[in-house]
């Protein structure tokens, strides 16, 4: 079996090709990315049911909160608006301690995990009304206290407390007690428990240096259906996110109804699923700063999800003109100058150079029915937005798959219109949750494109039947399921000319508390682990190159299936020759290379890196490196080099 390499028809690959898609979905934000350790730390929760085009919610304030077991028999809890901290967020608790010590606790998704000798930074408002003027704080499990506060005398009226907790011993799913040092009745709100090295003071470790490790050059936020929401009024609204996080006005998360339907009452499995903002447009700016990606927001159209609702602003009302403003706003907010409105206000948010924002998604999963005429509406922002900024990139849809009638018509659309505009769209976002067979039968998917509009591969994953869609299913994401997105990654690779950018999604899975898998990241309270695809992700992204190669092999095209083998090259700009190679095959396989490319032949030093084993294997958070990547350095010999079975290798040769 041979390859050959030539650097014919070659083509650049964009320094943008390989990038992230976050969305607030499996609790990847509140719960996940955000740092804090409290759940509904505001009082603002709601209980989210209902149905396509008839969603509601319920006032659940107490949801995630307490009386802590029997200390001060007969306290309870109740809560109220009438003299709020401030009216963006008005419910608060009023705490009515009975007993020598009445306490109360807060549910922390499955408890309070702490390391021993680590500091969390504590908050909260409080304001006493009668009784006693005294609080303290602890974290316990099994009647042990691992960390706890000195007493904590309160002031008149509503004031902010901070302090710091040190743990004295490892605790995973410990209670966070707030206790009364006697009777009384107090008001809080605002609680917070944040680790002191969260990045940024915003963001989870752990989950944030995963995100580093992978390198990506951009960011697509935040989402997804969350920019549309199930109805206009639970859509992203990202003004409301960019003032102190006490005034972020609460929202119901969009996948708080996921699921839902008759038998159970249309209400579903995390009907309290929401969104406190304490991780807003700003703190992904600042995120994307840190990781070296480029922003990419996505900016909603005037139409709720349309798997949802048909609800929509009418194309022609001022209202729309709203939607249109908040585009031209943000740009401004990350782009302007402190003289500007929105560029005096990040400036306030403590950020006065600009984010330098190039890309801007318009809609997310949107596409043209009889009722929605979402090219108009695209038309509409483009106009706007060029006529201000012709410099930014926008990003259109073709719905939310790649072979419905849907995609055809905004593809015919987009190629007719870009006649008469040739900055109308810089490239398409296509949607792709496929099963492996899909992924294998479509590797030339890309070959054909018309090339004078990019393709952003917006959300793709491959779905294995009767695993893939599923809540709580780490089993979705094997070896195999890796290896054929890996195989499909090489067309994309190979058609650098018209794949731009691409992201794999979901982003994220809180254990326990996932609406969809498969996902590239599975985490608990306590630790996280990578999936066999987040390699895949990872090792194209490090070793991407800056142009392709032409990597043929000698297997003829109708048989390229059955024999299993994809391949793909680039070179990098120390002229570095990367090639990639999936053997979906279950024996080793020895692959001769001819090439006409400086840097390979009899003798020429390589390393490898490489993900192989049984395609059932799957990391797990107890077993975190069963599939993990190998790599080795080794020579040519005879021309030719070891490929393992059911693997994805990347060879650097120099």
């Amino acid at each position: 079996m041979k390859i050959r390499i030539t650097d014919q028809n070659s083509v650049a690959v964009s320094k943008d090709m390989y990038g992230l898609f976050f969305e607030d979905i499996n609790y990847s934000l509140d719960g996940g990315l955000h740092a804090e350790m409290l759940e509904n730390r505001n009082f603002e929760a709601v209980f989210a049911f209902g149905k396509k085009d008839d969603f509601g919610t319920v006032y659940d304030g107490g949801y995630g909160w307490q009386v802590y077991e029997d200390n001060g028999a007969g306290s309870f809890m109740s809560f109220d608006s009438s003299e709020p901290v401030n009216q963006v967020n008005p419910h608060y608790m009023v705490f009515m301690g009975k007993g020598e010590k009445p306490s109360f606790t807060n549910k922390a998704y499955d408890g309070i995990y702490m390391q021993e000798g680590k500091k969390y930074l504590l908050s909260f408002y409080a304001r006493p009304a009668e009784g006693t003027k005294e609080v303290r704080v602890s974290v316990r499990k099994d009647g042990k206290i691992a960390a706890e506060t000195e007493i904590l005398a309160l002031q008149a009226g509503w004031n902010k407390y901070e302090t710091v907790l040190t743990a004295k011993m490892d605790v995973k799913q410990a209670d966070f007690v707030v206790s009364l040092e006697g009777e009384g009745t107090v008001c809080f709100d605002f609680f917070s428990l944040m680790p002191e090295d969260a990045v940024l003071h915003v963001f989870r470790r752990d989950l944030t240096e995963r995100l580093k490790e992978l390198k990506p050059s951009f960011m697509r936020f935040p989402g997804g259906c969350i920019v549309e929401g199930n109805t206009l009024e639970n859509r992203y609204h990202w003004k409301d996110t960019i003032a102190p996080v006490e005034e972020r006005k609460f929202n119901w998360n969009r996948w708080a109804v996921h699921n839902n339907n008759e038998a159970t009452g249309f209400s579903g499995p995390y009907p309290h699923y929401g969104q406190t903002y304490g991780v807003g447009y700003h703190e992904y700016f600042l995120l994307c700063e840190y990781l070296g990606a480029k922003p990419l927001p996505v900016m909603n159209v005037g139409l709720a999800c349309q798997f949802m609702s048909t609800e929509k602003v009418d194309i022609e009302s001022l209202e729309m003109q709203e939607y249109i403003q908040d585009a031209l706003d943000l740009i401004e907010y990350a782009n302007g100058d402190v003289t500007t409105e929105w560029g005096k206000k990040r400036a306030e948010m403590g950020h006065p150079s600009p984010f330098h924002l190039e890309y801007l998604g318009v809609g997310n999963e949107q596409w043209q029915t009889d009722s929605v005429n979402f090219y108009g509406r695209y038309e509409m922002f483009e106009k706007a937005i060029h006529e201000k900024y012709p410099e930014i990139k926008l990003i259109g849809s073709s719905g939310p798959d790649v072979w419905g009638g849907g995609y055809f018509q905004a593809w015919e659309w987009a190629r007719k219109a870009v006649r008469t505009n040739d900055n109308l769209v810089y490239a398409i976002d296509e949607h792709y949750y496929v099963a492996p067979e899909w992924l294998y039968d479509n590797v030339h998917f890309y070959d054909e494109y018309d090339r004078k509009i990019k393709v952003f591969a917006g959300e793709y994953a491959c779905h294995i039947p009767g695993r893939a869609g599923r809540m709580n299913c780490p089993e979705a994401n094997t070896l195999g399921g890796a290896l054929a997105e890996a195989a499909f990654m090489t067309g994309l690779e190979r058609n650098a000319d018209v794949v731009a950018l691409a992201s794999y999604a979901p982003l994220f899975a809180r254990m326990g508390y996932t609406q969809w898998s498969p996902d590239l990241i599975w985490f608990d309270g306590e630790k996280s682990y990578v999936t066999p695809s987040y390699y895949v992700q990872q090792l194209y992204s490090l070793y991407r190159g800056s142009r392709t190669l032409q990597a043929q092999t000698d297997i003829p095209a109708d048989k390229e299936k059955e024999e299993g083998l994809y391949v793909s090259a680039t070179e990098d700009e120390q002229g570095k020759v990367i090639l990639k190679v999936v053997n979906h095959y279950p024996e080793d396989r020895q692959i001769e290379i001819e090439s006409t490319v400086s840097g390979i032949g009899e003798g020429k030093e390589y390393t490898l890196h490489c993900i192989s084993g049984d395609e059932e294997l799957r990391n797990t958070i107890n077993h975190p490196e069963q599939v993990k990547i190998n790599t080795k350095q080794d020579k040519i010999t005879g021309n030719s080099v070891k490929v393992p079975a059911n693997s994805f290798s990347v060879f650097i040769f120099f």
